[in-house]
């Protein structure tokens, strides 16, 4: 049984949630200045439509904290999501390329990524699969659903292609399997499938593996596969400890690529420094103490399963972008959570970040005796 109490949510998750939407438009502003005046005549274009992502998320986040029944244990909601989540991803193939990649689905002028969904969509299905299946987990057959099921998300989200988006989902899957119970050899089996079939699509573009072998040795081409790492780790030495002052950073015009999407966190480092970049590095710390904190408060296991995925999925994907930036790891394309220019990350980020607050106001009740 269990007791929801309205407005107990988690404070402290949500003090770090509006910090790192603040600094997110403050970076988005001053990373994208420059380059919407010139492509859109207008210095405040990525910044409204930042804005309006941000609107469309915190309404949905604040209606999720309304709602009183877990819906996230809903069989009907969680397939529902899940087989939308699908279709938008399979839709992607019949619209349009977008440099050369098909990512998103266009309705009515409106552009949204489906493997942010899918994200979510999966974290649910696989809390309410691992508690209703709680004591079988052991038995392959039992397991052949949700490995199917990750196994056709991954390869589709593999095929548009978005390497990067694809293995953080992967991960989160399976740290959910873990968490729920799976035993490590079946957990072992099914890496070693995974390492094989990531393999064989890394080696299937050349440009993935140049970015391998740019990251292994970055100063034989620096021009070339090797500059924006380059540019990346320069913006962030250049910073200092406490930065050149916001909006002075040079590497953002036209030196560091996507410096207002995947690289913002090195605008950051150059117009903050260390201090900044500290400080942000911080606040996916606390906001993955503060989630798993309420994951292991949650009065059911599915509850549990949830709110842990969805922190996990979030701060895994801050910590791989912030690696790609700071040259400790190949570049994957994954924004920086609440902070990078993109609204269907921050719709649905803010959507996760809902689920996780509304759980956090659930609180476990002792059965009375009669």
């Amino acid at each position: 049984m269990e007791i929801f109490k309205p407005r107990s949510f988690d404070k402290g998750l949500f003090v770090i949630t509006v910090f790192l939407l603040v600094v997110g438009f403050i970076m988005v502003f001053s990373s994208s200045a420059v380059l919407a005046t010139e492509k859109f005549h207008h210095s405040l274009h990525f910044f409204i439509q930042q804005i309006v992502g941000a609107s469309v998320g915190i309404g949905l986040m604040v209606f999720i904290l309304s709602v009183r029944k877990p819906f996230y244990q809903n069989a009907f909601i969680i397939y529902g999501l899940m087989t939308l989540s699908l279709f938008l991803l399979a839709a992607c193939f019949v619209m349009p390329s977008v440099a050369r990649v098909n990512r998103w689905v266009n309705l009515s002028g409106l552009r949204f990524q489906p493997s942010e969904l899918a994200k979510i969509s999966l974290v649910f299905y696989l809390a309410y699969f691992l508690e209703q299946k709680k004591y079988r987990l052991h038995e392959w057959r039992v397991l052949m659903p949700p490995i199917a099921i990750i196994g056709l998300f991954t390869l589709l989200i593999l095929k548009e292609p978005d390497y990067g988006t694809a293995l953080l989902v992967f991960v989160i899957c399976g740290l959910m399997l873990y968490l729920g119970g799976v035993r490590l050899r079946h957990l072992a089996i099914l890496s070693a499938l995974a390492v094989a079939m990531f393999a064989v699509y890394l080696f299937s573009a050349r440009y993935r593996v140049e970015r391998i072998a740019s990251f292994v040795s970055p100063e034989k081409d620096i021009r070339g596969t090797g500059f924006q790492p380059y540019q990346s780790k320069l913006a962030i030495g250049s910073g200092g400890l406490l930065g050149v002052s916001l909006g002075e950073s040079k590497q953002k015009l036209y030196f560091l690529p996507y410096a207002h999407t995947d690289f913002i966190f090195a605008i950051l480092g150059e117009e903050f420094g260390l201090l900044g970049t500290l400080t942000i590095l911080g606040l996916y710390m606390g906001f993955l103490w503060r989630g798993l904190a309420i994951g292991s408060r949650a009065p059911t296991a599915s509850a549990q399963l949830v709110a842990m995925g969805l922190t996990l999925g979030i701060c895994i994907q801050a910590f791989l972008n912030i690696t790609v930036v700071l040259g400790l790891g190949p570049a994957k394309g994954l924004p920086l959570p609440l902070v990078s220019f993109g609204r269907s990350s921050m719709v649905c980020t803010l959507m996760a970040i809902g689920v996780i607050l509304n759980i956090s106001q659930r609180k476990g009740a002792d059965r009375k005796s009669p």
